[in-house]
């Protein structure tokens, strides 16, 4: 089930974005083959990234194993290669190899620093392509250093992401000219993406690239979190006039106090001297009700309000709740597929397999005799769990 159910893609065993990605296509129901180690991972059977996947264990440093991995390749349409620039070449699987095997494939490359460039052989994580893409300077409080945004927004949004967009581009364009080609999708350069609207704030005069003034970085009373008296949080985020004159019209405050130091696409015309004496009164008056207070007030208005919750009260706040955004699979509560389509229905996700679990058939389906099979697991070159 899922718009991309018939697909088959081999992913290559890696961490974070590489799995992120192969997530998101075998939610859309694509035939994700995950080429795990042979070494046991015993915490991939709790980790949702893991998700929808059949799973081979398979000793890429064999030569028998090379070629099992490249008769997979043969009949898929999609391989995901999370290795630094030149490792798959130096060990037989490089793109050139796989496309003279199968020239419609789509060889889908993950990095960090990207396939080329002085820093493409180094070694990095998440918040070090935030850091040179400009993305992690602007995510913090004025004053204070920048905070990484856990690993979201490089790792999953800049990273995984698109990569899953490339390869389902690179497919489409595949149908048209049956040629495959490689995707090279960098964490860098994703970043510089995800910025693409703030390099059009500096143009306008929004943004002056220091950190914690910006109106979306919680320099603005109307863009903030608010303590309650119970010592949980509340968001706020009414950019537009009419929300924003909706909320202090809610709370009961002086619009003309308020009302000239609202959002506005012209920089002169934000009374920015007035942010902060505005949100020290606003600090003080959302600690004089408790956060189910202010939900019952402001929860479903238009002044783009919503409280602050953790991943378990999200799970069962009533929004999330009728939309079932998050399942409860094998006792581990994680979200549901996204997007969703009116036809294309995805199913209830699969728990992630122990690697190996599938190997016997993985082979037999790739075209492997069973005394293949056999002697591939006597000799060590592939294991089975299962």
């Amino acid at each position: 089930m899922g718009p991309l159910k018939g697909y088959k893609i081999v992913e290559l065993a890696g961490l974070g974005p590489g799995p992120f990605c192969c997530m998101m296509l075998g939610d859309m129901g694509a035939d994700v083959i995950r080429v795990d180690r042979p070494r046991d991972n015993p915490f991939q059977s709790l980790d949702p990234l893991y998700r929808n996947r059949r799973t081979i264990a398979i000793d890429l440093k064999s030569a028998a194993g090379i070629d099992v991995l490249l008769r997979l390749v043969d009949d898929a349409v999609a391989l995901v290669d999370v290795f630094r620039p030149g490792v798959a070449e130096s060990l037989g699987f490089g793109p050139d190899v796989c496309l003279r095997r199968n020239p419609k494939l789509v060889y889908g490359r993950m990095t960090g620093w990207g396939q080329d460039g002085p820093l493409a052989g180094a070694a990095g994580h998440d918040i070090n392509y935030m850091a040179l893409s400009g993305a992690l300077h602007s995510i913090g409080r004025r004053g204070q250093k920048p905070v990484p945004p856990l690993n979201l927004v490089g790792d999953f949004g800049a990273g995984g992401m698109m990569l899953a967009f490339g390869v389902v581009c690179a497919l489409l364009e595949a149908k048209e000219s049956g040629k495959g080609q490689v995707v090279d999708a960098a964490m860098v350069d994703g970043n510089n993406a995800l910025m693409a609207s703030y390099h059009g704030f500096r143009a306008m005069g929004l943004w002056d690239e220091e950190l914690g003034t910006h109106f979306l970085s919680g320099a603005a009373h109307f863009y903030d979190t608010y303590e309650t008296s119970d010592g949980r949080f509340v968001s706020i985020g009414p950019l537009e006039p009419k929300f924003y004159a909706l909320l202090i019209d809610i709370l009961g405050l002086d619009p003309e106090r308020f009302g000239s130091s609202g959002f506005s696409m012209n920089a002169a015309e934000m009374n920015v001297e007035e942010w902060a004496p505005l949100k020290e009164e606003l600090e003080a008056l959302f600690r004089q009700k408790t956060c189910d207070e202010w939900c019952e007030l402001l929860e479903g208005t238009d002044a783009c309000f919503a409280p602050v919750l953790t991943s378990t009260e999200a799970s069962r706040h009533p929004h999330n709740v009728a939309r079932q955004n998050f399942v409860t699979i094998d006792n581990v509560l994680q979200h549901a597929p996204t997007p969703r389509f009116s036809r294309s229905t995805t199913q209830t996700p699969k728990s992630p397999a122990s690697p190996g679990s599938d190997t016997r058939d993985i082979l037999a389906d790739a075209g492997f005799a069973a005394d293949e099979i056999q002697a591939l697991i006597d000799d060590g070159t592939v294991r089975t769990n299962g």
